[in-house]
This record gives C-alpha cells, structure tokens and sequence, in this order.
C-alpha cells in the first residue's frame, strides 16, 4: 500500500489528541478515508472554524465566542464566590454537577517550575486584579490533587488572604460508592485529613 506524504501527515496530525497513539490514529485516518470522507470534511470544517472563533474569556480565562462567556455574563451567579479550577472541562463539570451558582477562573493548568509554567503563564495576574476589586469574598480552590496542583493552590491561597479574601479548598478523599480496600495511600490521607463530625 502507498503511504504518501499526505496520508503520513494525517496520521501524524491525529496522534496531536490524548490518548490517541500510532495504530488509533491509523485506524481513524483509514475511517475517515475509507468510510466517512463527508464527516471528515464537516470535522475539518468545525475544527477550522472552532480554533479561528474560539478564544478565552476576557474575565474568567474560559473557552468562549465572545469576549465574556455565558458564566461570566450571568447577572444572576453569586458574584462574590469565585472557583479557581484548572482547565474548561473543571468548570463543565461542577457547572453540570452541583449547586455551585458562583463565578470561575481558569488557571489553564498549574504552577511547574521543572517545566517552565509560573505564575504569569496560569493568569495570576489577572486572578489579583480580580480579588483587588473587593466583589470576591470567597476562592474555592479546585485544582487536582497532584503536587503541582497543591503547590498552586497554596499560592493562590496567600494571593487571596492578602486581599483579606476567605479561602476554602473543595474536598479530596474517599468517592461516593468507593470501597476502602480498593483506595490509594494518598487519597486515604486526604480523606483523614478532611473529616468532619458528624
């Protein structure tokens, strides 16, 4: 079979997506060329369009069309609780499953000294500007609990105290339905560590 260049340059281009090694994206190059050229064209088509109109919100650092994002332009959210989360698929997921009503800043991953990213690449600055405006009452920290997610989570923690901004952390530990036995060393500590009377 003739692997031209073109063919090559497709299947190098699909391996850019996570999770997707050399035979997945040979399998969905042949898909897409064998079987679907017509959703090829419409996934082409929407991705050109996404990464030309897509951009991040001028107040929150979210993926959005415009220069606010529909969060943000919510008169109704409680603007004085603002989660600190690290990417837009954090604040997709506790928009959708649960009660929080607050405002987001997305930090577009976390403090890593080893690979270059401080704290002027993640927003900091613009996370300041906001608590030194007076509206944020309370940051609720909900990074991953990984050491470089901790590490930036305690740094925006003394960058809110400073302004006098309250500063609470959501809860790591055991998951609804999880069985003890079947936990991690490190999820176990946090859950120790959190407890609360009952």
């Amino acid at each position: 079979m003739d692997k031209g260049d073109c063919l090559k340059r497709l299947m190098e281009a699909l391996r850019c997506l996570p999770g997707v090694g050399p035979r997945s994206a040979q399998r969905m190059a042949f898909h897409l060329l064998q079987h679907d050229r017509g959703g090829g064209r419409h996934l082409a088509h929407c991705l050109t369009e996404a990464l030309e109109k897509i951009g991040r919100c001028r107040s929150c650092r979210t993926l959005t069309e415009n220069p606010l994002c529909a969060l943000c332009s919510d008169t109704s959210r409680d603007r004085s609780r603002l989660c600190v989360v690290e990417t837009p698929a954090d604040v997709l997921a506790i928009d959708q499953a649960t009660v929080f009503r607050g405002l987001f800043f997305v930090l577009h991953g976390r403090l890593s000294p080893l690979d270059g990213i401080g704290p002027e690449d993640l927003g900091m600055e613009l996370l300041a500007g906001r608590l030194r405006q007076g509206e944020v009452r309370e940051v609720i920290l909900a990074t991953n609990s990984t050491v470089e997610g901790e590490a930036t989570a305690h740094y925006i923690a003394e960058l809110a105290q400073a302004q006098g901004v309250a500063v609470t952390r959501i809860a790591h530990g055991v998951p609804v339905g999880g069985e003890l036995e079947y936990l991690d060393a490190g999820t176990l500590a946090y859950a120790f560590e959190g407890r609360r009377q009952v």
